[in-house]
């Protein structure tokens, strides 16, 4: 079971008993997280919910992570891990009571910290890719841009499944936050336009860059793409409590799914893996999930329903069968 809560023993503490530990015996709950300016921005949506269910003093603590700090190819430092292990250190230290995570950074190879749970995911935002073309570009959509176009983006899933799309298009991975990314693109015109999350680009104010919205349908978006989760030390019943307060229940229906398929699939920092769960109309649980090579030439596709109390059966299921379809050759053809 993946990054399953973990039960706590005994009464369970409840917010006022919270609050008055905090008031007396201990400073204001600290909120851990990496210092771009997404990572912030969630992080201060955290602090204000957090805040609009229980009066209680908090602060950020901003942590920079070697996945910031590093410029090459996250694969030198051993995948997404590279911006959590930091923040998970000082969550088992103490430093930091909740380390706020955008739930696509999180690895589906390397189980969480003994000790720690992710007590609420935040309600889901928009799962959607966006393009974002260069100031002065003529181009506003991908279909719109003549072979050979230059295309930048920081995920192998996107790179697959653009090339799948468009194989003469040519694409290369860009690395920065959001921020830096965009900036680059103007100034450098290296490329004519990248691909980046709606969600991401909206926290940081930058939503009316986008010019085209990339449905699910064509371009599939990452495990956990849109959920904040907040993540705690299981032994801190209080703050458990509390954070259960924020958990967001259909958002963790359909991130359990996901996370038991990517767990199933067993894929490294470099598989081009994507999936997405959502409560069908008529209230089924769906889930697509694909598997690709780097450049899109090979792919495994799977989407099954099932009910929403089973989204770890769906999941499960899900990941056997992108397995029955070869998505093991195909992640294990990919280095490392």
């Amino acid at each position: 079971m993946p990054d399953e809560l973990v039960p706590t023993h005994g009464e369970p503490a409840t917010v006022s008993t919270y609050l008055g530990r905090m008031v007396s015996d201990r400073p204001p709950l600290r909120i851990g997280t990496r210092t771009s300016p997404m990572a912030m921005a969630q992080a201060r949506l955290a602090q204000r919910l957090i805040s609009d269910t229980a009066d209680l003093p908090t602060e950020i603590v901003g942590i920079q992570t070697s996945g910031d700090r590093w410029m090459g190819d996250l694969a030198e430092l051993g995948g997404k891990g590279a911006f959590l292990k930091e923040i998970d250190r000082h969550l088992l230290m103490g430093r930091i009571d909740i380390a706020v995570h955008a739930m696509k950074d999180v690895p589906g190879d390397t189980p969480l910290p003994e000790g720690t749970a992710f007590a609420a995911y935040l309600p889901r935002e928009d799962v959607r890719d966006v393009l974002v073309v260069r100031e002065g570009s003529k181009y506003q959509r991908l279909e719109e841009m003549p072979p050979g176009t230059r295309v930048g983006t920081s995920a192998v899933r996107r790179k697959a499944q653009m090339l799948k799309h468009r194989p003469d298009l040519h694409v290369d991975r860009v690395r920065g936050n959001v921020n830096t990314r965009i900036a680059r693109l103007d100034e450098e015109k290296r490329f004519e336009a990248i691909v980046l999350n709606f969600s991401g680009l909206r926290r940081v104010g930058l939503e009316h860059r986008a010019s085209e919205l990339i449905a699910p349908e064509v371009m599939c978006p990452a495990v956990g793409s849109g959920v904040i989760g907040l993540q705690c030390r299981t032994a801190d019943a209080a703050t458990v409590e509390l954070l259960r307060l924020l958990d967001d229940s259909p958002t963790r229906t359909h991130i359990t799914a996901e996370r038991t398929m990517l767990h199933g699939l067993r894929g490294h920092c470099n598989s081009p893996i994507a999936g997405y769960a959502h409560t069908t109309a008529d209230g089924q649980l769906s889930l697509l999930g694909m598997v690709f090579t780097r450049e899109g030439g090979r792919f495994a596709y799977s989407q099954e329903w099932d009910s929403i109390a089973r989204p770890t059966e769906l999941g499960a299921y899900v990941a056997a069968d992108l397995l029955r379809k070869g998505a093991r050759g195909i992640i294990d053809g990919i280095p490392h």
